[in-house]
């Protein structure tokens, strides 16, 4: 295992019904398949070594006592085989006979679980046939043949010392109180589904809202793997299903019917533990089950899970409801402020970029929800050394189309005079002539709404402060930061959903403001009169900076695995400039924290925000040192 990830498959074997000897054969082809690709933790379908649908054969001793003999030759099979491999059959105990599924590897039946939820509706009739493992006397250990004992029992946890895992079959995850639960806080990482579920209608689907659900919950993996069409064509239909999930998170599946062997990908258990310590509600308080130890030779996991460009970006149909979902918190929360502080007019310097504009549009639907009129938004631009021709005809045209109030207020004389009284050459265009053309900006903002009882309307947004990419006392400082929460990559795809909804003029100045390069414009324009300050050509790509910034704060990543998943997502930049901006990175967001100790508020939008009050308590004499060094040690 390597930064926590294991690779984990749901295998398919070609079911031959009550043919156990065929059956057998197809799960050693599976497992050798699994070993191959140094599969972990293999799962196989419920009752696949006899069949799910055999109905009154399964009171025959003859398959029963073939299946038995199956488990043990399978055991032995695994031999000097990688995976841990979980395997469904009946099996008889007692005189009783339950539905099971028993884990075996490297030679050994580690225990074998019974299924504690039977069926007896519709298509199912598994109590004519199963016993509840209800009556079972705790610590159970049954003999297998004259020398083998192992573990027998519901309450089994798998351990080794890179992962843990437990097991419910089929029906235990759709009851009302699903097994899933009691693994999960009694220390099982990933919980895993032998299951038998035929193909109808919806019921893909319907399974899949039940892991979601389950593994959002409970912070866990889980991998489900189904009988396949050899099962049955008789009254029901078997289609192959397979789902690998990672706390809420479709990692893999098969298709229906598309005859998949072998369904593999990563799971994280590192970040599953992650969640599992934040999550104060998330107790480890299920005591009475045993513990079953094995080990298994820790190896480099080969990542072939997706990984996102962009993580802000959630995985789901309509993206457009998410945008609109953000607008809404961002203007309700901006017009209960504006509402409760009684201001007459919200202030908001336009600069023809993308994080002005989001805010601008964001307090036109604010005062719109006041039923205020809209001149009631003061938009100022403040031209100087930098601006350029098209921002500033963006910033005024845009105003216009939204019917708000604008202004322009040059401040070039202002920063000229302040200049001859601090001494600044205007020729230097060093920090200082950058950052009193941003703190002049934000005393003209601050005075207009004083003088107007307004509320001046921040536009810096959670990138820029994750960075430090703002001007202590400047841009940095606001009344309200309605941007705050939101990422400079998800701000260009909510004002691209507002641009597409508009029309006419608007729309036009939407899509030229997303065509902008991003930057300040605080240094004298080229030649051409176009903008000579690219921000990303300074501070580094922002789809990185925004990649870095949620796997650090969201999941606790180190830099090194951080980097490791930069590199497979993003295939057009190569390792070298991955790791400098990284480094960049991590030394922004370390010495830039004593600008985030004194943010103004704003609204929460996603998983991930910087306010000191909120979810980031992090000291500001915190040291990098630590960080920069495993990025030094990366070799490329």
């Amino acid at each position: 295992m390597r930064d926590g990830f294991i690779k984990v498959a749901a295998g398919i074997p070609q079911m031959h019904l009550a043919d156990v000897s065929a059956n057998t054969n197809s799960i050693k082809k599976i497992i050798t398949k699994a070993d191959g690709e140094k599969v972990n933790l293999l799962v196989l379908p419920e009752l696949c070594i006899t069949g799910y649908t055999c109905g009154d054969l399964f009171f025959n001793d003859s398959l029963i006592s073939s299946a038995r003999a199956s488990l043990l030759e399978l055991a032995e099979f695994t031999k000097g085989k990688y995976p841990v491999v979980i395997i469904g059959l009946p099996f008889n105990h007692n005189g009783k006979l339950y539905n099971c599924a028993a884990a075996i590897h490297n030679g050994e039946i580690l225990g074998i679980v019974p299924k504690t939820y039977l069926p007896n509706h519709c298509e199912f009739n598994e109590q004519r046939y199963f016993q509840s493992p209800s009556t079972l006397v705790d610590n159970t250990y049954l003999m297998l043949n004259d020398e083998y004992e192992t573990d027998f029992g519901k309450n089994l946890i798998f351990m080794s010392n890179s992962f843990s895992f437990g097991i419910e079959i089929c029906e235990d995850l759709f009851a009302p109180e699903p097994i899933n639960q009691r693994l999960a806080l009694a220390g099982a990482q990933i919980i895993v589904n032998p299951a038998a579920c035929n193909q109808t209608v919806g019921k893909a689907e319907y399974c899949k809202s039940l892991i979601k659900d389950a593994t959002t919950r409970l912070n866990c993996g889980y991998v489900l793997a189904s009988s396949d069409i050899g099962e049955s064509s008789t009254d029901t239909v078997y289609g192959g299903l397979a789902f690998v999930y990672e706390n809420g998170k479709l990692l893999n599946e098969s298709k229906p019917f598309a005859n998949e062997d072998l369904v593999i990908t990563e799971i994280d258990v590192k970040l599953l533990n992650t969640e599992r310590q934040k999550n104060t509600s998330f107790k480890h308080n299920v005591t009475d089950f045993r513990k079953i130890y094995f080990e298994q030779e820790s190896v480099d996991t080969k990542l072939t899970r997706s990984i996102s460009k962009s993580p802000f970006l959630p995985n789901c149909t309509n993206l457009n409801d998410y945008f609109e979902e953000i607008l809404q918190i961002q203007s309700n929360a901006l017009a209960r402020r504006f509402s409760h502080t009684h201001s007459k007019t919200a202030v908001i310097g336009i600069s023809g970029g993308l994080d002005s504009t989001l805010a601008l549009l964001v307090a036109v639907r604010a005062i719109k929800l006041l039923n205020r009129p809209l001149t009631d938004v003061s938009a100022i631009t403040m031209p100087c050394f930098g601006t350029t021709n098209r921002t500033r005809s963006n910033s005024q045209i845009l105003c216009e189309e939204l019917g708000v109030s604008f202004k322009e207020i040059n401040i070039t004389a202002a920063v000229t005079q302040h200049f001859k009284d601090i001494g600044q050459d205007i020729n230097t265009f060093d920090v200082t002539f950058e950052n009193s053309q941003a703190r002049e900006r934000t005393q003209v903002l601050m005075d207009l709404a004083n003088k107007e009882n307004g509320m001046v309307i921040g536009t810096g947004d959670l990138s820029e402060l994750a960075l430090g990419w703002a001007t202590y006392n400047g841009d940095h400082m606001s009344m309200y930061g309605v941007n705050s929460g939101v990422p400079k990559t998800l701000i260009r795809h909510i004002v691209r959903y507002e641009a597409e909804n508009s029309d006419g003029a608007l729309k036009t100045v939407l899509f030229d403001i997303l065509d902008t390069p991003v930057s300040p414009e605080l240094l004298p324009t080229d030649d051409n009169g176009d903008i000579a300050q690219k921000t990303e050509d300074l501070v580094g790509p922002y789809e990185l900076h925004d990649f870095f910034l949620y796997y650090m704060l969201r999941y606790g990543f180190s830099p090194a695995k951080i980097f490791r998943l930069c590199v497979l997502a993003f295939e057009d930049y190569d390792k070298e400039t991955i790791l400098k901006w990284l480094k960049i990175f991590t030394r922004r967001f370390f010495t830039q924290q004593f600008k985030r100790s004194c943010l103004p508020d704003g609204p929460k939008i996603s998983d991930i925000s910087l306010s000191p009050r909120g979810d980031l308590k992090m000291p500001t004499d915190a040291c990098f040192n630590l960080w920069l060094k495993e990025l030094e040690d990366i070799s490329i």
